[in-house]
């Protein structure tokens, strides 16, 4: 066992539920609002930050996905990756859950609410929108935030680290054919320059500059990278609030002419949330593995890594989009449904550990 990872590992999951995070669902409502507001109020100043693009990438977004994204890849050790070894099993159900059960179902899902039940309560030229908005977030597993569900859940700190550093290394190769692929048999058209470019822009790039900053700050001593962690944290959040007040002051006039949309595009999101961690909670019990690996492990399979969702589907099909709204639904169920997914993984500890089907 690599006495860094343990030390690392211990770092990322022993920091508390920030201020930010634990009232997430809140900052979201009040960006819609605020958003709305002054999308209503004075559009000019926002229509002018959505002309500022290269290549159809929004440079004032992109610069806050960075923003976003970088600090929580800083916690990821690819060092851990050795580890995936002491707990085959409960990485097997991950990986699994993760990148053979979530995208796919989340397409069956989207079909069956988006494309036929709900069909007819959404505006017709957006459910394509829609359905790639939910293939999106359900492509991304979650990268920063399930170290703080694997703490809530005690969770064993080293499986944590080591299926996120295996996820990351998988999502580089392999989110864009998921996405192309899914997106195709949903008959809906993506140019794969613009998917690969939001690969590298939002996955591999910030990939690597936040490796070269953990390694710079680490080089400082592990007192001095955890201070900076602790600073650095509020800085995603705060980055993704300010997303969000831009893309709901041009999702403005969609929400006020539709205001059940936000609630009918939450409903398979929240079904596949609940089945994915349901599935690997499950499958973790049955294959043997320890409470300690089964709550990581289903909570990483619900979970989704929505910043590069929202930052994907505005990059693909813009601000005003229903796949950008639809990425924001999970952002905004996202924090409440998981502290239910913790509490039940608490609560069923010893139906857990008495085993059998």
């Amino acid at each position: 066992m690599s006495a860094q990872c343990e030390i690392t590992a211990k770092a990322v999951t022993g920091l508390p539920i920030s201020f930010f995070e634990r009232y997430l669902t809140v900052w979201v409502f009040l960006c819609i609002i605020v958003g709305i507001v002054l999308g209503q109020w004075v559009p000019a100043p926002f229509h002018a930050l959505g002309r500022m693009e290269i290549a159809r990438v929004n440079i004032p977004v992109g610069l806050l996905i960075w923003i976003m994204i970088i600090p929580m890849l800083v916690k990821v050790d690819f060092a851990a990756l050795h580890e995936v070894k002491r707990h085959v099993r409960g990485i097997g159900v991950t990986l699994l859950v993760n990148w053979l059960v979530k995208p796919f179902s989340m397409a069956v899902l989207g079909w069956l609410f988006v494309q036929n039940l709900f069909a007819p309560m959404l505006p017709a030229d957006q459910i394509n929108s829609y359905m790639a908005g939910l293939i999106l977030l359900a492509a991304a597993p979650c990268t920063a935030m399930v170290f703080v569900w694997s703490r809530l859940c005690n969770g064993d700190p080293l499986f944590t680290l080591s299926q996120v550093a295996l996820n990351d290394t998988i999502m580089v190769f392999a989110f864009a054919p998921i996405v192309g692929l899914l997106l195709g048999i949903s008959a809906i058209t993506v140019p794969w320059n613009t998917l690969f470019t939001s690969v590298v822009l939002y996955i591999v790039i910030p990939l690597v500059l936040a490796q070269g900053l953990r390694a710079l700050l680490l080089s400082r001593g592990q007192a001095h990278f955890d201070t900076v962690m602790a600073r650095t944290g509020p800085w995603s959040i705060a980055a993704l609030l300010a997303t969000l007040v831009l893309l709901f002051a041009f999702q403005g006039t969609v929400i006020i002419e539709q205001p059940l949309v936000i609630a009918l595009l939450a409903v398979p999101i929240l079904i596949q949330v609940l089945f994915n961690a349901t599935l690997a909670y499950w499958l973790n019990r049955v294959v043997g593995e320890k409470h300690e690996v089964a709550c990581p492990s289903a909570l990483i399979g619900a979970s989704n890594f929505f910043e590069l969702a929202v930052a994907a589907a505005i990059s693909l099909f813009g601000f005003a989009s229903g796949a950008a709204l639809a990425t924001v639904v999970g952002v905004l169920i996202e924090v409440p449904v998981m502290l239910l997914v913790v509490r039940v993984v608490n609560d069923s500890k010893g139906w857990y550990e008495r085993g059998g089907l």
